[in-house]
């Protein structure tokens, strides 16, 4: 752990602190009040023991690892993509060539060619999926194909793979948090921007903004999340970015916005397939893409702004 700056440790006993006091919170409430049930809040707070515990044990070890911990949270996503949406059988071997893209993009990581991540799977990777498939000679469903898995490959390898590119970064640029620093910022924020919108919207939600997708998403739950995460974002960026304060209220701004849009993106996809949760391997909290929806959006965003302000 080595890497890791006294900010970065810090803040991560800061979280587990909070985690371990929402817990007792819990634990008292149960003894106050046996007769309710809170079996649900109870699996819920036991899954974030798991997920922070995950990503904080990662964290500790040297870049290598983490870009291959990443890169597995991409597999498992895009596998999970491909289980709820609708393939034909002729689209295995493009499925399978997918699946290859994901170590190469990681490795492009891994030694740090920004060139190539940033254009290797939304130029050479789109145009090579669609000649695969055409090569099946099947032409039913061919748009849909080609759409379902280019977004997909978006979704769950490009977009996710910017949080392994944010630890890789110089360190020096960054003296404050470093790597980790900057990867558990844009944790924090893009979490905390769900939760506060949960709260917002649950204590004074009154109008819909799209009741279609989400009938639970208000204008107060909105406006109140991305105000909270602006806030968050200011206090956050002296201990954690090398961003000037301003800089880090416009981060906040930035993923409070396109968290919400994460999330309604894939809610959609849930809603067109009729279905509640993207997966059931995280108990209480759905999938791998439930939890991951917002920093679809975020994560790239939040890299791009870092990367032209200071790298």
């Amino acid at each position: 752990m080595f890497h890791l700056t006294l900010n970065t440790v810090v803040v991560m006993l800061v979280i587990l602190s909070m985690l371990g006091g929402a817990t007792l919170y819990v634990r008292r409430l149960q003894h106050q009040h046996p007769e309710r049930d809170d079996s649900e809040l109870t699996q819920r707070i036991r899954s974030w023991w798991m997920m922070i515990g995950a990503v904080f044990t990662v964290l500790l070890f040297p870049q290598p690892v983490v870009v291959a911990a990443v890169a597995v949270l991409s597999y498992l996503a895009l596998r999970e993509f491909l289980s709820i949406i609708p393939t034909r059988l002729a689209d295995r071997r493009a499925i399978f060539w997918a699946y290859l893209m994901i170590p190469l993009q990681y490795y492009w990581i891994a030694i740090g060619w920004y060139g190539l991540f940033v254009i290797f799977i939304p130029v050479y990777v789109f145009l090579f999926l669609p000649f695969r498939l055409v090569v099946t000679g099947e032409t039913d469903g061919f748009i849909n194909a080609v759409g379902t898995l280019q977004w997909g490959v978006m979704l769950t390898v490009f977009s996710i793979s910017h949080l392994a590119y944010l630890f890789v970064l110089p360190p020096g640029q960054n003296p404050s948090g470093g790597g980790a620093g900057l990867v558990l910022y844009l944790l924090l924020l893009t979490e905390g921007n769900d939760v506060a919108q949960y709260v917002w919207g649950k204590s004074l939600g009154q109008r819909k903004i799209i009741p279609k997708v989400s009938p639970n998403k208000t204008w107060e739950g909105f406006l109140g999340g991305v105000a909270t995460t602006l806030l968050l974002g200011l206090v956050l960026s002296a201990v954690l970015t090398p961003l000037s304060l301003s800089e880090g209220a416009l981060a906040g701004f930035l993923i409070g916005i396109s968290g919400f849009i994460g999330d309604v993106c894939v809610s959609a996809v849930k809603r067109d397939l009729r279905i509640k949760d993207t997966g059931t391997l995280i108990p209480g909290h759905g999938g791998i893409l439930d939890r991951l929806d917002s920093l679809t959006y975020t994560a790239p965003l939040f890299f791009h702004y870092v990367y032209y302000l200071r790298y």
